[in-house]
């Protein structure tokens, strides 16, 4: 079973391509009219350059903190807080790529084809950052893992999740600040002085706040679902890595040693099954796009009369 653990990376690489074929499907669809198509780039604009700025501040700041790890606890534990920081910026920056490009062809597809051609593309435009999140995370533990896997090395394998919570930490915040701030602005220059209805493109502080809600809700959420998600995998491998030897016979009868390092794949094998799960679930969209709830058989007579 310890075996499973080390297809990780593999089904990671699994995941970032599967990301990239849903994004190249996304893109592919009709962004719709000028107008729509002018607004849409200066949304994307926007963001980028938010990111930009961000990340050229974020960096000097992981420069810092990976010297301070390295001098204090090893390069291995600096090379792996590096990698987890830099998939965790990649995950948020695939992740608004796919936003600012899935938002106007889902309008588009929702004007002319109707809900079910709206559903693909915007389900299609949150799947990518959902298996870019999965498949960097698999692919960076999975490696870490299969080069410091053993109970004594293990304690590198924290750097990673470290620099995955370092990143998340700023660009959630960042983000939500952001967003905020052109929130409260819009609506004050906009509907209070200007008189202009609500989310009028003509406002800048609209486009801000748009800016706002991909940079905090999309960018900063992709590197909080990533922390959380490496984070998880990690902090079993450091439970399996500590636990005594004598608590593991009872798993493993005459060998406890086999019996840490199934606990310590245990992770990963769960984190892959899931990948592969997440994937047949994506497919089950493109089956039942248009299938509203209207459309449900009614339930079983046993179930209607159940007694709660």
């Amino acid at each position: 079973m310890e075996q499973l653990g080390s297809f990780a990376p593999y089904l990671g690489l699994l995941g970032l391509i599967c990301s990239l074929f849903v994004y190249v499907m996304v893109t592919r669809k009709s962004p719709g009219n000028e107008t729509m198509q002018d607004i849409a780039e200066l949304i994307e604009t926007g963001a980028m350059a938010f990111l930009r700025r961000e990340y050229m501040i974020l960096a000097a700041f992981i420069v810092i903190v990976a010297a301070l790890l390295g001098w204090q606890l090893g390069v291995p534990t600096m090379i792996c807080f590096i990698s987890g920081a830099i998939c965790s910026i990649l995950a948020g920056f695939i992740g608004m790529m796919s936003a600012t490009k899935a938002n106007v062809r889902t309008t588009e597809a929702a004007r002319s084809e109707g809900v079910g051609a709206a559903l693909l593309v915007a389900f299609g435009g949150g799947t990518v950052m959902g298996l870019a999140v999965a498949g960097l995370g698999l692919l960076g533990v999975g490696i870490f893992a299969a080069i410091y896997g053993t109970p004594e090395q293990a304690a590198n394998i924290n750097g990673f999740a470290m620099g995955a919570s370092s990143i998340a930490l700023f660009a959630r915040v960042g983000g939500g600040i952001f967003t905020k701030a052109a929130d409260v602005g819009a609506d004050l220059v906009g509907k209070v002085e200007a008189g202009i209805p609500e989310d009028d493109p003509r406002n800048p502080g609209v486009i801000a706040d748009n800016v706002g809600d991909n940079v905090g809700d999309v960018a900063g959420m992709g590197a909080d679902i990533f922390e959380s998600y490496v984070s998880s995998m990690v902090a079993t491998i450091a439970i399996a890595a500590t636990l005594q030897l004598a608590d593991l016979g009872a798993l493993v009868a005459g060998d406890p040693v086999r019996a840490r390092t199934i606990l310590m794949s245990l992770p990963l094998i769960l984190a892959g099954i899931g990948l592969l799960a997440s994937l047949i679930g994506d497919l089950s969209v493109l089956v039942s796009k248009n299938c509203g709830p209207a459309s449900a058989p009614p339930s079983p007579a046993w179930f209607t009369a159940a007694p709660f």
